[in-house]
């Protein structure tokens, strides 16, 4: 019996540890194979791939970000091959699995829950008796007749075979994010969240985790993401893997998900002063900072620990933050989400997520949504379109602010533009983002695709429309951000520049005659005219970068250059220089 597990990812660099997971431990006694696509992949490519491996049973692993496509490839795959078996399985499917087998008649059967002994139980009827009638955890079909068994106990984790030992996995170790899991479960409730529904934390025995990471790493991988829903929840769990994973990185990046407002003083200290800077990642799920809202949804949260952690952890300098916020759950409106968003985006995270609620089949708050007047997307990923503090007026106005946030802020285009602007010029970061949102669909652009040059003129335009305090500041701000995104000299800029070819040129005379009055970071470079045409860029800003740079915000002009020097290693980042124009001068004169 020719088995294949499959899923579609929803990048190509993702990959799956479920089906990995259910290969591991049934790979002894059956035939299986792992195919992966991705979300964009035609459908009928996928189900020419598969035809072409002669399955005699599909099994697909499905998710909110997947399942429509999947259903797709299911139906057309039915149609070109009768016989095959076809499996579902994963969170998608393991709630309203009724609904699902109603819905998607050429699924033969489902699996419900934890898959790995459920679904080995089922390959074995499979190729034997066929007795669906003795295997917990699915759901199949007896004639017109859908039966749903009794759910499988849990499994014991460290009798699973470890799904990180694949040998055909490793040419791409280095290529791809690997996910894994040092536990199962969540100890809180929140009720948006699939995770609150299994009760209790179990863990796998923490060496053999060590060996699989050791072996990951010594394979190649370059990020290891981390499942756990609260990595942290268990203080010396987490600690001692800190601890082994600062001694044997090996340049590998590991990224967590951890309660911020639980983590000890003790372990953020530790991570402070040992953490090697760039290998750890945070993902925290603040959500709302309203207190009511948390209550309604069983969310204990303590915004002032989690505030102490973050800003702990940001002043270390070592671990970059991805802080979720989440629009749309019960007495959150348009006003107190604005206020959630302006207190996360005060604590300064590298990433700030916003995403919109999603009710969840399974979940409390899908099942109370007649209490908050919820409308939401029929079909996967179940998006929330309104509640009775939320209208959908409100929710197209956060999706335009959500927008831009990603291509400014996340994407660290402008830092010490948007830095800047939302210190002086606008009365919060929230009122810049939403602003800006709205002018980015007032002017189409939300239609039309974008460059880098163009991130920095719809900027431009914006606020030209808008009027600022200080326009030459945050003009010479934009264009510092353009030189530092770039990793080699621009060869177009996008505003006319305020130095001509004549006196560039006797500008970097005088640098190469005066190296120590630029700074002494110059005098260092040893740097020659040839390299300096080809590597430097100058341009003149009206104001001390340090003083803005440094918060100050001075209305009294003064002119400066502006030199940004590029490294022939393009890795590195570009030197940046900046001398009082006054100060240029008089050493040119004396």
């Amino acid at each position: 019996m020719k088995v294949i597990l499959s899923t579609l990812n929803a990048k190509y660099i993702h990959t799956s540890l479920a089906i990995r997971l259910l290969k591991a431990y049934s790979d002894h006694a059956f035939d299986i194979d792992l195919a992966e696509y991705t979300i964009k992949d035609p459908a009928l490519n996928i189900v020419s791939d598969l035809f072409n491996k002669k399955p005699d049973v599909v099994g697909f692993s499905c998710y909110i970000w997947n399942i429509e496509e999947t259903l797709k490839v299911v139906e057309i795959l039915k149609k070109v091959m009768p016989n095959v078996t076809i499996v579902l399985g994963g969170p998608e499917v393991s709630y309203d699995t009724e609904y699902w087998m109603k819905r998607a008649t050429a699924v033969d059967c489902i699996v419900m829950g934890e898959g790995e002994e459920v679904f080995h139980r089922l390959l074995e009827e499979l190729e034997g008796d066929r007795k669906f009638h003795f295997v917990y955890g699915i759901a199949y079909r007896k004639g017109e007749e859908i039966i749903l068994m009794p759910s499988h106990p849990k499994s014991d984790l460290n009798q699973l075979p470890s799904p990180h030992r694949f040998p055909e996995d490793i040419p791409n170790l280095g290529k791809r994010i690997i996910y894994f899991e040092t536990s199962r479960g969540c100890p809180f409730n929140c009720q948006f969240c699939l995770s609150s529904i299994e009760v209790g934390v179990r863990y796998y025995d923490i060496e053999r985790v060590k060996s699989d990471i050791l072996y990951l790493i010594e394979h190649g991988a370059k990020i290891i993401k981390f499942l756990d829903r609260t990595f942290n929840i268990n203080r010396s769990y987490a600690m001692e893997m800190f601890q082994f994973l600062i001694n044997n990185h090996q340049g590998c990046v590991f990224q967590f998900e951890i309660t911020a407002d639980i983590m000890r003083p003790e372990v953020l200290d530790f991570l402070a002063e040992h953490a090697p800077a760039g290998t750890f990642r945070f993902e925290i799920g603040v959500q709302s900072t309203n207190d009511e809202t948390n209550e309604l949804v069983k969310r204990r949260q303590n915004f002032t620990k989690l505030t102490r952690t973050v800003t702990t952890i940001k002043n270390s300098g070592k671990i970059d933050q991805h802080l979720d916020l989440i629009a749309g759950l019960p007495d959150e409106n348009y006003d107190s989400f604005r206020k959630t968003f302006n207190d996360v985006f005060a604590l300064g995270p590298e990433e700030l997520q916003l995403g919109f609620l999603k009710m969840l089949r399974g979940t409390g708050l899908r099942m109370d949504a007649k209490k908050y007047n919820y409308t939401y997307m029929d079909h996967a990923p179940y998006e929330i379109l309104g509640n009775d503090v939320l209208p959908f007026t409100d929710i197209v106005r956060l999706k335009r602010l959500e927008d831009v946030l990603e291509k400014y802020w996340n994407a660290h285009r402008l830092d010490n533009t948007l830095h800047y602007l939302m210190l002086h010029e606008f009365e919060s970061p929230f009122d810049f983002f939403q602003d800006f949102g709205n002018y980015w669909e007032s002017q189409g652009w939300q239609r039309i695709g974008h460059q880098l040059e163009d991130l920095f003129t719809r900027l431009q335009a914006f606020l030209d429309d808008r009027g600022l305090k200080e326009p030459a500041i945050v003009r010479g701000l934009m264009q510092l951000d353009y030189f530092m995104g770039h990793k080699y000299k621009p060869r177009k800029i996008w505003w006319a520049p305020a130095v001509d070819k004549e006196r560039r040129s006797k500008l970097y005379k005088l640098m190469l005659e005066n190296p120590s009055a630029v700074s002494g970071n110059f005098a260092s470079l040893a740097i020659d005219e040839k390299e300096l045409l080809k590597h430097a860029v100058v341009e003149e800003i009206s104001f001390s970068l340090t003083h803005v740079l440094d918060g100050l915000a001075s209305s009294q002009p003064v002119p400066h250059m502006l030199i940004v020097i590029y490294q022939q290693n393009e890795e590195e980042r570009p030197f940046i220089f900046t001398m009082p124009m006054q100060e240029m001068l008089r050493q040119a004169h004396s």
